[in-house]
């Protein structure tokens, strides 16, 4: 999956035939009305949304001085639409691999959007080489006072995430707890997929006992079972979290959530560099071309007939 990523057949493949409609599941588009768009329909749903330009590892000022218009125009229609949605950016993409003065100067402009119309923005987190920094820079505009517009994300299977956890709950800052995706060495990072939920079930508790409306990301039953099963027991009630999801993958979850009383908000990408994004997200583990698949099959009217849908999430 990796090298389809980088290979011009495999583009033209997905890019200019019908397969490209199927990855529209996925990615909505290029531009940012194609994200409007996906926000509208998913507010429609019932969910709010998260908008996110695809892109990272910028090196030069043009590109991320334009990840940066893109994302007030993205904010801009957000509050003239009307719309129930904030923005996720990283700070890769927005210029820190250049320096840290131009992240700053960069990044101004999105923040005093956020000051002007309230949307909040949130701090994606990258691979492990830039915990530190991205923790570092969040922290420092915390206390420059931005503390109601911007929250970050935790990795869960990082070893690090139960004292970054501890920390932004002392703070009150917003946090989106995640598994993580990076190829991380065993020195840092759990490898093995039970050791990884055990921790995400860990921290999701932590968040939900003393954190400030934590989003929980995942698309993992066994996870989400596991949330709603504290929530219910520890009277954790819907207004004081989320759960977050990618937009197009367990559609029929997200409704049943949606139905049962809870929040949701999908994670919708757009952009030029949706192939690469799609690519890597199948590479992140061979078994998300299954569970994709399987995602859609669920959906399908064989799917309904196989009563894929009967399930319960509980009220709350």
């Amino acid at each position: 999956m990796i090298a389809l990523g980088d290979s011009d057949v495999a583009r033209f493949a997905v890019t200019r035939t019908p397969l490209r409609g199927m990855s529209r599941r996925f990615v909505p588009g290029e531009g940012v009305g194609d994200l409007v768009d996906a926000i509208r329909a998913a507010n429609a749903q019932g969910m709010s949304a998260t908008g996110n330009y695809l892109g990272e590892s910028v090196k030069t000022e043009e590109a991320a001085r334009q990840a940066a218009d893109t994302y007030v125009d993205v904010m801009d229609r957000i509050t003239r639409g009307g719309l129930a949605a904030n923005v996720s950016v990283k700070f890769s993409q927005l210029g820190q691999a250049i320096s840290e003065s131009f992240l700053t100067d960069n990044l101004a402009p999105i923040l005093e959007r956020s000051r002007r119309d309230g949307t909040f923005v949130r701090f994606d987190m990258e691979s492990s080489a830039y915990t530190q920094r991205t923790l570092d820079a969040f922290e420092k505009l915390w206390a420059e006072g931005w503390r109601r517009n911007i929250g970050v994300v935790l990795q869960a299977y990082l070893h690090r995430t139960a004292g970054d956890v501890a920390r932004m709950n002392q703070l009150g800052a917003r946090v989106r707890l995640c598994k993580g995706a990076y190829d991380e060495p065993a020195s840092i990072a759990y490898k093995e997929r039970d050791e990884v939920g055990a921790n995400f079930i860990r921290l999701m508790r932590e968040l939900l006992d003393g954190g400030t409306y934590p989003g929980i990301a995942t698309h993992d039953e066994r996870m989400i079972e596991a949330t709603l099963e504290h929530a219910t027991r520890n009277d954790v009630r819907p207004e004081r979290f989320e759960f977050q999801m990618l937009f197009g993958v367990r559609r029929d979850l997200q409704q049943q959530l949606i139905r049962d009383g809870w929040n949701v908000r999908v994670y919708v990408p757009f952009g030029e560099q949706w192939y690469p994004y799609l690519m890597r997200r199948l590479a992140e583990r061979p078994a998300n071309l299954l569970f994709l698949a399987g995602s859609v099959v669920r959906e399908s009217p064989l799917g309904v007939l196989l009563g894929s849908h009967d399930r319960s999430t509980r009220k709350p």
